[in-house]
């Protein structure tokens, strides 16, 4: 897992390359999974499967004010990565200087929108009955660390694009082992319950950022930022933001997707139908995560040998990145495919003197996620091609081709579908809907990738 220097992005094999970039990626993202994961777990056990339920309509929220930072930082990594491939180190540190003043003042700007209309958002993403006052405990204090979270997001994809991704993978682990163990403390031991579960991620956001700060500030990073580079200068934000726009849009579809989810399976089934997507919404964080890896490995590798006009290495790395994330893609398959009802114990609580209405919960979880569990992840081997080839044209800048590709599955098939199947088919409308949308966007996908690596790389 040594560190790549940004030469080597150009020189060193794509296979080698790949693994490097992507095994610390992929135990990043792993980590910072089983955050969300064992988080849930935990809260499920120690609070209720209401409370899963009460963090599912939060998180869409504040990842979304979160993914602001984040399509800042990979929008400009985009720029970094190319503009290093291309030796021009003074438009990446303009970019990277720019990033951070657009992130502090886009985050903060979107919190205090949240906190003002708090008392709409939380009912409108399904926090509805004995969901609400739990969800907006937990709304409240993790909003706050919102800006951190903006933040770390955008300097993980920073140092990633400079080559170094063992450094960005200990900034993703260290929020998430704080996150755990202040979890434990302060709703297990303590017994601050909802709030306790709220002000463990708030300050796990604010470890990473110490973190990430140390790292620019050290002889790590090759980007040492002047006052000058971080005024604003629009061309550059024009940019970050263009690129970005893909991840943003991403991040916007599947907050409206969490919206009109836990709207529609309120209606099915009351709050236990919301636990049943709150568990398989955790499943979808985690279960990938390899696949993930792979991604985020590839983005640099693309985006270096591009800019660098190594066309060949581009094709390869398309290629070798796809390969790797389909295998894993189909070990992830095998494994939700066997455990689903293990899966699901695991978030539910066995203490005693439990009330009627989480008795009850716990008894309509247990029996409705295997099945429903099975349905959505039914078409996980072919995620990999849609992946791949939508980070392709993020990696080389290509920015409207990104996004539409990116929104295919979520924004362009999935949420019409959701719409319509349920209206014949109940909630195995709603569970289905995830295969098909995933079949169709996987076929689109391959088929613009296909034509622009035969139009723009073959012949160079």
């Amino acid at each position: 897992m040594a560190n790549v220097s940004a030469e080597q992005l150009g020189t060193e094999s794509i296979s080698s390359l790949l693994i490097k970039q992507a095994l610390p990626a992929s135990i990043g993202i792993l980590v910072m999974s089983l955050n969300v994961l064992v988080d849930s777990i935990f809260v499920g056990n120690w609070i209720g499967s209401i409370a899963i339920a009460a963090i599912n309509v939060v998180l869409p929220i504040s990842f979304f004010i979160g993914a602001l930072g984040m399509a800042i930082g990979i929008g400009g990594a985009s720029i970094i990565s190319r503009a290093l491939g291309a030796g021009n180190k003074e438009k990446a540190l303009r970019t990277f200087g720019n990033q951070i003043s657009f992130t502090i003042l886009i985050t903060t700007t979107m919190v205090a929108v949240g906190l003002t209309f708090v008392d709409t958002l939380i009912p409108a993403f399904g926090g509805k009955g004995s969901i609400f006052e739990l969800a907006k405990i937990y709304y409240v204090i993790v909003l706050y660390g919102v800006p951190f979270l903006g933040l770390n997001m955008m300097g993980n994809n920073v140092i990633r694009s400079e080559g170094k991704p063992k450094f960005a993978m200990v900034a993703m682990i260290i929020p998430s082992i704080g996150n755990l163990i202040l979890d434990y403390l302060l709703i297990n031991v303590m017994d601050y319950g909802m709030e306790g579960a709220a002000w463990a991620t708030t300050i796990s956001y604010l470890l990473c950022f110490l973190y990430i700060v140390y790292f620019f500030l050290s002889h790590n990073s090759e980007l040492k930022l002047s006052p000058k580079y971080v005024r604003i200068k629009f061309s550059i934000i024009k940019e970050i933001s263009s690129l970005g726009m893909v991840t943003l849009s991403r991040q916007a579809v599947v907050s409206v997707i969490y919206l009109l989810m836990n709207n529609i399976l309120f209606d099915l089934g009351g709050e236990a139908m919301v636990a049943v997507y709150a568990i398989i919404g955790r499943m979808l964080m985690f279960a990938f995560f390899p696949v993930f890896g792979v991604t985020q490995g590839f983005l640099p590798i693309a985006g270096f040998n591009y800019g660098a006009e190594k066309y060949d290495r581009v094709k390869e790395s398309i290629y070798t990145a796809i390969k790797y994330a389909a295998i894993l893609a189909t070990i992830v398959f095998a494994g939700l495919m066997i455990f689903p009802a293990e899966i699901a114990g695991l978030f539910l609580s066995h203490k005693p003197n439990m009330s009627e209405l989480e008795l009850a919960t716990n008894a309509f979880v247990l029996e409705n996620t295997p099945s429903a569990m099975r349905w959505v992840f039914a078409a996980t081997p072919i995620i990999a091609l849609q992946l791949i080839g939508a980070a392709y044209f993020q990696a080389i800048g290509k920015a409207v081709p990104a996004l539409l590709l990116t929104l295919c599955r979520q924004g362009f098939f999935f949420i019409p579908l959701i719409l319509i199947l349920p209206n014949f088919l109940d909630e195995l409308g709603v569970w289905i809907s995830f295969p098909i949308a995933d079949v169709l966007a996987t076929i689109v996908t391959g088929y613009f990738l296909r034509k622009e690596v035969n139009e723009t790389l073959i012949d160079r």
